[in-house]
């Protein structure tokens, strides 16, 4: 489309009219997606204790539910169920990225015996919700002392990264459109697959590592169901998770619900930052593959 097409378009009244509308229903939403999250920012500096109130935004502002969050730990000990979560996140987020690309490059660069069959097993398994496993994976960590004391932790990092292998399909489908003349030529070079692997391929797939560490760090931060299960009256292993559900039982409602939505917030900024910082290398990674 020449210039003078492009400017005969701008000025066509219907075109005008769609792009109007079009802007119209991106700001409806966009106003719909951020008005949970203003409101929820609003009422962590909310002053009136309690879950309901007659007003949309809050009567008076204050800090004290900041403070509050990190201080009181007489009831619920949230600087320490802060701390549990971003260990076992870590940790799982370096685990089962090299789990997920490791198994993703195998299957992509690689062919052996029982490739296809894994692929397809891998697939028939992923259609099965995780927590149906959960009984027999409390049971098996029960048998290994992994569901007492501080052992919990290393139960949470083994069920979390134990099968994220299985979720190679998107990985792979990155690896597939990388040229494999770059590993041949390689491994010609006398570079083994290790290191075609690490200084290579890894370069080359940066959105995809991106990607896979962002869901990595993510998974563990926000789970609930495993956390519960496996911590139950372990209070001083609990995470985030489990404290922010805790905030919202009965008997701690009214005194917490404004420290429930402080929470929520702070436990927002860990993924934002990893967001932001790895963002640069993403879109680094997609301007180098253009180019290629």
């Amino acid at each position: 489309m020449t210039a003078g097409e492009i400017k005969r378009n701008k000025r066509n009244p219907r075109i005008v009219a769609v792009n109007v509308l079009v802007h119209i229903l991106l700001a409806i939403l966009a106003f719909i997606w951020l008005l949970p999250i203003f409101w929820i920012v609003m009422t962590s500096f909310r002053a009136e204790p309690g879950a309901y109130t007659n007003t949309f935004l809050p009567q008076g502002y204050t800090l004290n539910n900041y403070v509050k969050l990190f201080t009181d730990r007489n009831v619920l000990n949230f600087p320490k169920m802060f701390t549990n979560t971003l260990i076992i996140a870590i940790c799982c987020c370096f685990i089962s990225t090299f789990f997920i690309l490791s198994v993703a490059y195998s299957l992509s660069r690689m062919r052996f015996k029982f490739r296809k069959p894994y692929m397809n097993l891998a697939m028939i398994l992923g259609l099965f919700p995780g927590f149906m496993t959960m009984i027999a994976q409390y049971f098996i960590l029960k048998s290994m002392g992994l569901t007492e004391g501080s052992m919990v932790r290393i139960g949470l990092i083994v069920a979390y990264t134990a099968c994220t292998g299985l979720g190679f399909q998107i990985s792979k489908g990155f690896f597939d459109t990388i040229p494999r003349s770059i590993d041949e030529a390689a491994v010609i070079d006398g570079a083994t697959q290790w290191q075609v692997f690490t200084q290579i391929t890894m370069p080359l797939a940066k959105p995809i590592v991106i990607y896979t560490i962002l869901t990595s760090f993510i998974a563990p931060w926000v789970d609930f169901i495993f956390a519960k299960v496996l911590c139950r009256a372990n209070a001083d292993q609990y995470t985030v998770a489990i404290g922010l559900w805790n905030m919202l039982q009965k008997e701690y409602i009214y005194q917490w619900y404004t420290c429930f939505a402080a929470g929520a917030v702070v436990i927002s900024i860990p993924i934002a930052l990893v967001f932001l910082y790895l963002q640069q290398f993403y879109v680094e990674g997609m301007s180098g593959a253009v180019k290629g």
